[in-house]
């Protein structure tokens, strides 16, 4: 008997609702959830294809040990066993610094992560690597000195802005928005609203765009310096709200004076009358903007931030209706860790600091290559892939195979786990309750709890319960009394008064607090993600509970439990809160104020002068053109969609973009081959010629080179993109400028 049932799509951040038929425990349709109050509807080809990230011959069904060059199955009390009795062993020789976790949830199961994480701070551990490291925390920084947390994350405005530049953003493609397609068709097509796009490439979203500044690769930090030095020569600066909202004004007026924004543009390859206009433009109209990885993996990836930062308060744009606002959330997607406190941990070899709590993907292979006796021993994996999605696979191949203990938490045999002493089977996103935290609504706060859509079929279990079984096993839970489970099974506000009473008899039992609920509640409900939902709801902070109050929940005892059951009776996910419309009282700054001077920056700043950049922009003759490396397109999700018979049709997907001049002047037609050589490595592969592309500039799309069925298809792009090619501060790949020598072949 088939039946639809309401979940959503987990290939990108945006996690649009969908509709799965299900037949024999299989997904066989898939339609958008037009009841999902944040998609309505909207969907891209990607959530159309979801059955083929669920049905397909890799999947995991049975914990696995390496034994020799292959695996044999074991059960899962020998895994769990083996494994902590290796991490017992490892962390009391070598001490806890020895150990890292990778992964949180990736795009569309985050609940894994909080137990994952008290798993590694129970065994002493700080150094949880995961994706945002791998992209935003340069960002995450900036926004951690000027707005006041690292984990507020500014969006802009969409709905109210009448001026969006997209900036490194190809939003057509990438998403990065919730209806983004929509969402930049309704801008581009309103008379009294402009799309404004700066990118090297004419991209989908350049297209649509009123205005496409063509920025020379690389030189993200230098334009937007003459804009902030055209704004402020002429006087166009917002000087009322710098007087009442800002700080640090006066102290970053020198960076700016005399500083020759012709030349600058000039040395951008771009119109100075162009740049000029858009500059006005954005300070005297609604203006906001959206970065991402363009700038994000970019040359000054971390200074480009700030100055944007910088860009959008002198112009007033933080905060404000139609510009750039922190969206509210139930849960932050990780910790404001400020590297000045002598708490926060950094990597042992090459000295960098958590942010956002996490630490940069680029660094860990040379911590488990290092001599250091702290070094890197021993790592956890859980839905991630870092043999695909981080730079530099090379390296990382070589250091994974040093490893004393290397255990991959997962739904598929993937890279990672073909190289793992022991490999775990994971729930898919489609067999378990789970989540997201993404925020990327204003003033609304969306969220929705999956339930299971199949049933597993095999040994596959929750994560959350793998790493509680682990921790149990590792001696890291108290005793938990009988009660707990009697009233776990008899109602919840029973189970919350005994909880409350074990906490307050045994307060350090909250340091693993998520294991407790999930060993006692987890079963009475059905799964341990589902008990931690309620344990979170039950323990927010005044600040969401504040929000939900204004989205018409009862502010007293029980609101926790008054949304738990909304969420169960909706399964199409709900508007559980309200932002204050007074976004600037969200600012968590010691002065209260948007804090436009970071001293750690000023030198940093001072370095982007046309003079240094012509100069560090110089290619040699050996890597004559610039690779982006990992471009947006329909026909790739990351790594979770494994199975290439969900592009079955379309045209071929992995090829190296080139711009026509480049291609004649070596003599090369659509679909030649040619070898890229990088610093890091050297592949083969076929062109394509597109005149969007910019001259001097090659693409290449990301999430290629996935073995499947023991066959690989196409390139992985990351053999060519080096670990040390990375930011100074924050250490996030350079993946948009990456020098490269294009050669035919044969």
């Amino acid at each position: 008997m088939s039946k639809w049932h309401k979940t959503s799509c987990v290939c990108c951040a945006q996690n649009c609702g969908l509709e799965v038929l299900v037949e024999d425990n299989q997904i066989i349709k898939v339609k958008p959830d037009k009841d999902n109050p944040r998609s309505e509807g909207y969907v891209c080809r990607k959530g159309w294809s979801i059955s083929h990230y669920q049905h397909h011959a890799d999947r995991l069904e049975y914990p696995l040990k390496r034994v020799g060059s292959n695996f044999e199955r074991i059960s899962w009390d020998q895994a769990i066993d083996e494994i902590a009795s290796k991490l017992r062993q490892l962390i009391d020789t070598h001490g806890p610094k020895s150990l890292a976790y990778m992964g949180g949830g990736g795009q569309g199961c985050h609940f894994e992560a909080a137990f994952a994480v008290r798993l590694l701070r129970a065994l002493g551990s700080q150094y949880h690597y995961n994706a945002l490291a791998q992209e935003l925390t340069g960002m995450f920084w900036v926004q951690g000195r000027v707005l006041g947390r690292q984990y507020l994350l500014p969006i802009p405005d969409h709905d109210n802005t009448d001026m969006l530049v997209a900036w490194g953003w190809n939003g057509w493609m990438s998403h990065q928005m919730p209806q983004a397609r929509r969402a930049l068709k309704k801008i581009s097509n309103d008379p009294d609203k402009l799309l404004v796009v700066i990118d090297p490439r004419r991209t989908e979203t350049a297209r649509l765009a009123d205005i496409h500044l063509p920025i020379r690769p690389g030189t993200d930090a230098l334009l937007t310096k003459a804009m902030i030095s055209i704004i402020l020569d002429e006087g166009l600066q917002q000087t009322q709200f710098i007087k009442e909202h800002c700080s640090g004004f006066q102290e970053i007026l020198p960076w700016f004076k005399n500083f020759d924004a012709k030349k600058a543009v000039e040395v951008c390859e771009l119109s100075f009358d162009d740049v000029a206009k858009v500059s006005r433009l954005f300070a005297t109209r609604k203006s906001s903007m959206h970065p991402d990885l363009g700038v994000f993996m970019n040359r000054h990836s971390t200074v480009t931030s700030y100055l944007q930062a910088i860009l959008l308060g002198i112009c007033g744009r933080i905060g404000v209706s139609g510009g750039v606002v922190t969206p509210g959330h139930l849960m932050p997607l990780g910790s404001h860790s400020d590297e000045r406190s002598p708490k926060t941990w950094r990597t042992v070899t090459s000295d960098f600091p958590a942010i956002m709590g996490t630490f940069p993907p680029n660094v860990m292979p040379e911590e488990i290559l290092s001599e250091n006796p702290e070094r890197l021993r021993a790592v956890i994996v859980s839905g991630s892939n870092p043999l695909r999605s981080y730079a530099d696979t090379t390296r990382y191949e070589e250091a994974f195979s040093r490893l004393d203990l290397l255990v991959t938490i997962e739904v598929a045999m993937t890279e990672t786990a073909r190289l793992s002493h022991y490999v775990l089977p994971a729930k898919s996103a489609y067999e378990k309750w789970d989540a997201t935290f993404f925020a990327w609504n204003f003033p609304e706060i969306y969220f929705q709890m999956r339930s299971p859509a199949i049933a597993a079929s095999g040994e596959q279990l929750e994560e959350s319960e793998i790493d509680t079984r682990l921790a149990e096993k590792l001696g890291l839970l108290p005793d938990i009394p009988q009660e707990l489970y009697v009233a776990a099974q008899t109602s919840r506000g029973e189970f919350a008064m005994a909880l409350l009473n074990f906490i307050q008899a045994k307060p350090n039992a909250a340091k693993v607090l998520p294991f407790i609920v999930g060993k006692t509640l987890g079963p009475a409900l059905g799964s341990m993600n589902k008990a931690a939902l309620w344990g979170l709801l039950q323990t927010a902070p005044a600040d969401f509970r504040a929000n939900a109050a204004r989205a018409g929940f009862d502010p007293g005892l029980e609101m926790g439990e008054e949304i738990f059951d909304k969420l169960m009776e909706s399964p199409q996910g709900l508007w559980i809160g309200q932002s204050d419309p007074d976004n600037l009282k969200g600012l968590k700054t010691a002065d209260q104020k948007v804090n436009l001077y970071i001293p750690e920056l000023s030198d940093w700043v001072n370095e982007i002068t046309p003079e240094i950049e012509l100069r560090e922009l110089e290619l040699s003759p050996d890597y004559s053109f610039i690779l982006m490396a990992g471009r947006h397109i329909d026909e790739n999700a990351n790594t979770i969609m494994r199975d290439p018979s969900w592009n079955t049709g379309r045209s071929k997907a992995c090829v190296l973009a080139i711009h026509p001049d480049d291609a004649a002047g070596m003599q090369l037609s659509d679909g030649d081959q040619v070898r890229i050589t990088t610093k890091a490595g050297s592949e083969i592969i076929e062109i394509k010629i597109e005149d969007a592309c910019r001259r001097g500039q090659v693409v290449l799309p990301h999430g290629f080179g996935l073995v499947f069925q023991n066959e690989s298809r196409g390139i992985n792009v990351n053999r060519l993109t080096a670990a040390d090619h990375r930011d100074r501060l924050a250490a996030t790949p350079l993946h948009r400028y990456v020098p490269c020598r294009v050669e035919k072949v044969g």
